[in-house]
């Protein structure tokens, strides 16, 4: 797969939604007029006594194109106030969305051990797609096989989980389910989602509006109510029937979009697994398995489409947003002989029910009732264990520091709070005798009590690590950052630029770890505003592209002016020219970085595989050229297993 070429299809759905949304309001400001006009036509005395009524003609007589201006008006700045707030809650962090839907934060402490082996697969395929290792959230009370995948940029990502999913599924099956959702991420899917979500909640909204109206006027139900009382709930079902058909075009226009997209994720897990059997065995449980992927949570309707599989039964929707498990399993595993995998489930205290919720209670059980008839009819094979947790203890950290190739005293130091903002400072520590006692100085001084001594203690390792796996180490304490207050990450920032300014000077490196840190951490505490694709052509940003290829050349260990000759001819830019050394300060790097950051999704990869290139002419990337170019990937929200 092209991520970056997937990148580029999202932007252009973009457009589609643009339209097909349009249409929709208009249609709504079309059925609404038409809705006022008959309300008028059968609500007008004087024209039933009189027999002014003269069919079609006498119907129309109601329409005014000052009354179609007021209404479209009146609607058009409804569904777009509607959709401005929706987007605005949307967009503060994928946490949001998971939170919404009763989403809980695994910890990296947890002892529960189905979730740290999530935790683990999580890390895993951050690793694999050359990530930072998103937070993840888990969906206690549901037992649908399911997940997602939330929010704007890869910098504010979280992957949730069901409950089901981490108790029956098996560690391969599971890193199917979580590679789907990681290639939602680099296929630039989560922004199209929220905006998707904003946009429909905005068409949907005046069936809200309906049903309040429908609920509202008491009297007509003791008997007390006039005909002006009555005309009130008559309003309502009007607006809540336009509401209705809003939900139909809502549903049309999900369908429209998402369903390519999850045959995509698919082909995606298969390559950051390097196995089909994973992702496919995953979706033959669903298939055997009686609750399925359906999930309860108020808000996941509509939230659909951002789910790994359907949330309700096919029964219940008249426009799927995912494509039926036997067309995606046949996808990927052509050999199969039809029989899905089954698994018994389990039993979770159910969530406090409120009254609204009744109704819906009831249809989940219908739905379970008939998910029980079709698996019992549908071809199955023999019950196999849930998950495939062994009787001893699995040391879940080991396995990650023989991954990432990092000590395991620095992994479980990762995993805690105090040790990975420890671990942060520490990859800033000057091992030279007159820096590192300024350093140690200001961690004394900060307001984080024990830090100076375990950084002081972590060090040695950290700085035996080198260049090579500062960039990795880095990865594995974000979750357990993300997890402290807004405070904290405030004493945090101060604490790692005091750090970097205790010899007068920034170093390239310095300034790559410390964006890093503010790229993944700051969309979790602040509102941060992302990048966005105004730069068509790279000849709109030589200047930029001229500051970053001489950066690398002169830090890079290869021929200066070759490895700039690489980066240009490849570029197509032969007309540049190196600048000199005393023009390639760390700010000029870093303003023409996040400058090259509102380039379009398929200059991108043009770019960092032009400095890859480059940087490699002598046959080799040196850890310092390495981590250049993964952190000018992160800060262009970009980051791609293949370029490095």
């Amino acid at each position: 797969m092209n991520f970056f070429q997937q990148q580029d299809v999202a932007r252009r759905n973009s457009r589609l939604l643009v339209l097909l949304f349009s249409l929709a309001v208009l249609g709504l400001i079309l059925l609404t007029n038409a809705a006022v006009a008959a309300f008028l036509y059968f609500g007008d005395d004087y024209s039933i006594y009189s027999g002014s009524r003269s069919g079609v003609s006498g119907f129309f007589s109601y329409f005014s194109w000052e009354r179609f201006g007021g209404i479209g008006l009146a609607i058009t700045a409804t569904v777009t106030l509607v959709v401005m707030v929706k987007w605005i809650q949307l967009s503060t962090g994928g946490k949001v969305v998971a939170e919404s839907m009763g989403g809980i934060r695994i910890l990296p402490q947890t002892r529960d051990q189905a979730e740290r082996r999530c935790l683990n697969v999580v890390e895993e395929m951050a690793l694999a797609a050359n990530m930072p290792v998103p937070p993840v959230y888990v969906m206690n009370h549901e037992r649908g096989i399911n997940a997602f995948a939330a929010g704007i940029v890869p910098a504010d990502a979280v992957v949730a989980v069901t409950r089901g999913t981490i108790d029956h599924l098996k560690r391969h099956e599971l890193q199917g389910v979580i590679a789907h959702e990681f290639s939602h991420i680099l296929n630039g899917d989560m922004r199209l989602n929220i905006r998707l979500a904003a946009m429909l909640k905005g068409i949907t909204f005046i069936g809200d509006v309906g049903h309040i109206l429908l609920r509202s006027n008491n009297r007509v139900r003791t008997g007390r109510s006039s005909k002006n009382d009555a005309a009130l709930p008559m309003l309502g079902l009007a607006l809540w029937i336009l509401g209705w058909l809003g939900g139909l075009a809502a549903g049309f226009i999900k369908a429209a979009i998402s369903r390519q997209k999850e045959y995509l994720a698919d082909a995606g897990a298969v390559q950051f697994t390097r196995d089909s059997g994973g992702i496919a065995d995953a979706l033959k449980v669903i298939g055997g398995y009686i609750p399925g992927s359906l999930v309860h949570a108020a808000r996941a309707a509509e939230m659909s489409h951002i789910f790994f599989g359907q949330i309700e039964h096919h029964l219940w929707q008249l426009f799927s947003t995912h494509p039926s498990l036997q067309e995606r399993i046949r996808r990927l595993d052509a050999r199969w002989d039809g029989q899905y995998i089954q698994r018994q489930p389990k039993h979770y205290p159910n969530p406090t029910i409120e009254p609204r919720d009744v109704a819906g209670t009831k249809r989940a059980a219908l739905v379970a009732a008939a998910m029980a008839s079709v698996a019992s009819s549908a071809g199955t094979q023999q019950a196999l264990p849930d998950a495939d947790f062994a009787e001893e203890t699995v040391d879940f950290e080991a396995e990650t520091a023989e991954q990432a190739q990092i000590p395991l005293a620095l992994v479980r130091h990762s995993h805690e709070p105090l040790g990975a903002h420890a671990l942060t400072c520490a990859l800033l520590m000057n091992v030279h005798e007159d820096v590192y006692p300024l350093q140690i100085d200001v961690l004394q001084q900060s307001k984080t009590r024990g830090l100076a001594v375990l950084t002081h203690t972590l060090f040695p390792a950290v700085a035996e690590l080198g260049a090579p796996k500062r960039l990795p180490l880095l990865e594995l304490c974000l979750p357990a950052l993300k997890s402290i207050s807004l405070k904290q990450y405030r004493s945090l920032k101060t604490t790692l630029l005091q750090l970097i300014q205790a010899d007068a000077r920034t170093e390239l490196h310095e300034w790559c770890l410390y964006q890093l840190v503010r790229h993944y951490l700051d969309p979790e505490f602040i509102q941060v505003k992302p990048s966005r694709a105004r730069h068509r052509s790279l000849s709109k940003v030589q200047p930029h592209l001229r500051v970053t290829l001489s950066v690398l050349a002169h830090e890079g260990g290869g021929d200066t002016a070759t490895v700039f000759q690489m980066g240009t001819r490849e570029l197509g830019l032969d007309s540049l020219q190196l600048l000199p050394r005393d023009q390639c300060s760390v700010s000029a790097f870093s303003k023409s970085v996040h400058e090259l950051a509102d380039c379009y999704p398929l200059l991108k990869p043009r770019v960092l595989k032009a400095m890859t290139l480059a940087a490699g002419e002598d046959g080799q990337l040196s850890p310092e050229e390495k981590e250049i170019i993964a952190a000018m990937a992160a800060v262009m929200d970009c980051p791609s297993p293949e370029l490095l």
